[in-house]
């Protein structure tokens, strides 16, 4: 290995990160000009790494989007800590395929220990099963595989063994503003995402747990209920306690879509706003949401190991690899893949450098700049709050004069480079979505993007006017 490579590899990396703080959030070249840098002939010869590496970063450049700095609040996009980028680095260099012990044991006991510690944090059962996925759409489809097996083997069906074919059918319950991830979970498990029964939901998109009471008793047969704790525009968090009380009343297995606002639970100030969480059977997050690790990092963790084991052991009959003698951890039992990224460095690098106290700081300094953030923009009248700000999410729509300029403002926002967020749709109408979640955001991040925003609503209203007099 070329020692040069990686002082220089550093050294961009470095650059990079130091621009955070000014450069432009938004990508500079279009998709014309990335095309033109990177299409590149593909010679016969090989090419010395340090060029390659040169040549990338040359042609990347302009067309990164700024998703580690403090004022990019699109997507629930995390940034990524120092000393998990620099893990994640090390995961790289060390290249241990994660799937069993004997492939790395550095690698299984860290992700082990990593495990224990997200349990701890998050106040979960300390005996779960837990694993470490792509993202949050793969640890849906681990923790309902996981619901799956428990609940067609309670009906007397081995789903793992007879698939779904003559299997029981499961009835499965989400509420109306459910994620797409888990309808996608769903598909891929053969549960379908046309057969789920929508549970009706509140203004802010909380699921309505009396409706979901009265479709469970509409009916019968195994039944899987989707809680969510974070909706991904409104930041709502659902009663957990009451919907996994319900649940379990009806036998049903109570899944939580966590994928940023489980979280709160590790902040002794919004552990409140998730109270109950730990009564359901599974559950769903993002480690590179919240806890600002680098892509890609999912977690899923099922309360009955047995159910979870079983639904994703690759092991089974795999006469080559050597059985665990004294509990090694084998990575690939709890996650859908085999050969995988040693991904538990990073978690544990990243919760050792925060500590405790500093994941309830990193959650809590976003919740009070999303806070900030509304209270900066409703101090213009064109700006309509749309969400009780609960979380780290900020929905907001520009209608000056009655007029909806939000698309407008969101693209005069995204060109003007200060900070970047995305649009969505509220209630039929646009909207933009505001999603703090980066531990470097500081609050002049907010003002300075607060007054950048309310400068895009000037540009948007000037634009209107314009295009009208040229009409009439």
């Amino acid at each position: 290995m070329d020692p040069d490579l990686l002082r220089r590899t550093a050294e961009i990396a470095a650059k990079y990160l130091t621009s955070l703080p000014e450069r432009p959030v938004r990508a500079d070249a279009s998709l014309g000009e990335l095309r033109s840098a990177l299409r590149v002939g593909l010679e016969d010869g090989s090419l010395p790494a340090l060029q390659v590496i040169e040549e990338l970063a040359a042609a990347a450049d302009p067309g990164l989007v700024g998703t580690q700095s403090p004022r990019y609040f699109g997507f629930v996009i995390g940034g990524a800590l120092d000393a998990a980028i620099a893990a994640d680095w090390l995961t790289s260099v060390w290249d241990q395929n994660a799937a069993g012990y004997p492939g790395g044991p550095s690698a299984a006991v860290a992700e082990e220990v990593a495990c224990e510690w997200l349990l701890d944090i998050l106040g979960l059962p300390g005996d779960a099963g837990v694993g470490l996925t792509t993202g949050c759409q793969m640890a849906h489809f681990t923790c309902l595989a996981a619901a799956r097996h428990r609940a067609l083997a309670d009906a007397g069906w081995d789903v793992e063994a007879d698939g779904l074919f003559g299997a029981p059918p499961i009835r499965v319950f989400v509420g109306a503003k459910a994620h797409t991830t888990v309808f996608a979970a769903l598909r891929m498990l053969g549960l379908g995402s046309r057969r789920v029964e929508v549970v009706p939901a509140d203004d802010q998109g909380r699921m309505l747990p009396a409706e979901l009471a009265r479709l469970l008793s509409s009916g019968e047969g195994p039944a899987i209920a989707v809680a969510q704790v974070g909706e991904v525009n409104t930041g709502a968090i659902d009663a957990v306690h009451v919907i996994a009380q319900i649940a379990r009343e009806h036998n049903a297995w109570c899944h939580v879509d966590g994928a940023f606002g489980l979280w709160a639970a590790a902040s002794p100030r919004l552990r409140g706003l998730v109270d109950g969480v730990a009564l359901a059977d599974s559950w769903a997050t993002d480690a590179h949401k919240w806890l600002n690790v680098p892509y890609d990092c999912g977690v899923a963790i099922v309360r009955d190991r047995i159910a979870h084991a079983a639904a994703m052991n690759s092991f089974a009959g795999a006469e080559y690899i050597p059985q665990p003698l004294h509990g090694e951890r084998y990575e690939a039992e709890w996650v859908p893949e085999f050969s995988r990224r040693a991904r538990g460095f990073a978690v544990y690098a990243a919760l050792r450098q925060l500590g405790r106290d500093g994941v309830a700081a990193l959650v809590e300094r976003c919740c009070g700049c999303a806070r900030l953030m509304a209270q900066e923009l409703a101090r213009d009248s064109r700006v309509t709050l749309l969400n009780d700000v609960v979380l780290n999410q900020v929905l907001v729509r520009f209608a000056p004069d009655g007029t909806n300029l939000t698309d407008e403002v969101i693209g005069a926002v995204q060109r003007e480079g200060t900070c970047w967020m995305s649009g969505t749709e509220w209630e039929g109408q646009p909207a933009m979505r505001i999603s703090v979640c980066n531990w470097r955001t500081t609050e002049d991040d907010i003002r300075r993007s607060a007054k950048a925003i309310l400068g895009c609503i000037d540009l948007s209203v000037a634009g209107r006017n314009r295009s009208a007099r040229r009409h009439t």
